[in-house]
């Protein structure tokens, strides 16, 4: 049975009706009933534009958590051929919020990551409705260090509200294990492309979301904290949740305007729960174009265009020269030499400060 959001009541309405006229023209054929269906299904397309031409940053949020949508295992499916999955982190336990192994993508020998929720009931319970724990960063860790031993890209697939907030996790090194993962994709000389197929949820998809390029859905979010976390904590009241939705600036336009993904992918007219099959194909040939891109950089080039990606989000808008002395350091560590100019060439230790700042930003937001 189609699920329906609350702002699609209407088109809801318009199904059903559709229905019930196939219904009766299936036991008594008749050509008004055929016209009638003809201009039910005009209306439904002209709903639709109307409705997701000019959709909230609320809305958005409830389509990227739709439960029709496809997860990681689908694209998985869809893109993937000859998969291995692997488990375990080698230190506690298996943790299936967080699936990956490898597998050939067009051919080409790949580790696939990524958050997994599950599809129904039993599956949401069994991958703990996606949100990772302590040994589920650390298998991704494993994983990522052999992709890099074998030469092979990662591709990451990011669906989470975040990381379990449990006690058990919290015991077992949970702020460890993200800051951990994410100064792996940091340091892997491997190309990383990451796609946000649906919540892009706080440091539990930093985590695995550290890549030369983000991708992101069209209706997919990505913030530090989910809409009903930041109205509980301003507002003490959850019902504030598409009033915080709009000042967290979460949807695929607001994170590319700020550079922080690289392209959003189109999805069909109401999501990509409409047409399964054809957003996974669009997502399979934008990963395509980004590893290409990147198919002529290696080792130390990847690695120092990745952490100046992040470097230059944290600088953005400080500073009006784009290069500092952060540069030299990224330089001096994995041997990529560039000039620099202005007061930062000569100033070291201004240039410490800066990235001790950024450093200690990122370590903050992450842990919190």
């Amino acid at each position: 049975m189609q699920t329906y959001l609350d702002f699609e009541k209407p088109i809801q309405e318009l199904d059903l009706k559709i229905e019930e006229l196939k219904s009766r023209n299936s036991e008594f054929p008749s050509e008004d009933i055929l016209k009638e269906i003809s201009e039910t299904e005009q209306k439904i397309n002209l709903t639709y534009k109307k409705i997701f031409s000019n959709i909230s940053a609320w809305q958005k949020t409830q389509i990227s958590r739709h439960p029709e949508r496809p997860k990681t295992k689908d694209y998985i499916e869809g893109l993937i051929t000859d998969f291995f999955e692997l488990s375990g982190d080698r230190n506690f336990a298996e943790d299936k919020a967080i699936t990956g192994g490898f597998g050939r993508f067009k051919g080409k020998s790949v580790l696939v990551l990524g958050h997994e929720k599950g599809n129904d009931t039993n599956s949401r319970i069994e991958h703990n409705f996606g949100m990772p724990k302590p040994e589920g960063y650390r298998k991704a860790i494993r994983l990522m260090k052999l992709a890099e031993q074998f030469d092979m890209p990662v591709i990451s697939f990011v669906d989470t509200p975040g990381a379990y907030p449990g006690v058990g996790a919290e015991q077992r090194g949970q702020a460890d294990a993200i800051a951990k993962a994410t100064e792996c994709c940091l340091s892997l000389g491997v190309p990383i492309i990451v796609v946000i197929i649906g919540e892009g949820g706080s440091g539990g998809a930093v985590a695995i979301g550290t890549g030369n390029n983000v991708l992101m859905l069209e209706n997919s979010i990505y913030s530090v904290i989910s809409p009903e976390g930041c109205s509980s904590i301003l507002w003490k009241d959850s019902t504030k949740a598409p009033e915080a939705a709009e000042a967290l600036k979460l949807t695929a336009d607001d994170m590319v305007s700020v550079d922080v993904v690289d392209k959003i992918i189109a999805e069909p007219i109401g999501g990509g729960h409409r047409n399964r099959a054809k957003v996974i194909e669009d997502t399979g040939e934008a990963i395509d174009e980004f590893l290409q891109a990147l198919s002529n950089q290696h080792g130390n080039q990847l690695k120092h265009a990745r952490q100046e990606r992040y470097l230059q989000i944290g600088r953005s808008g400080l500073f009006s020269d784009k290069t500092s002395a952060a540069n030299e350091v990224l330089d001096s560590k994995y041997g990529h030499i560039r000039t620099n100019g202005g007061l930062f060439k000569y100033t070291k230790w201004v240039g410490f400060g800066i990235v001790s700042i950024l450093v200690g930003l990122i370590v903050y937001w992450l842990v919190s």
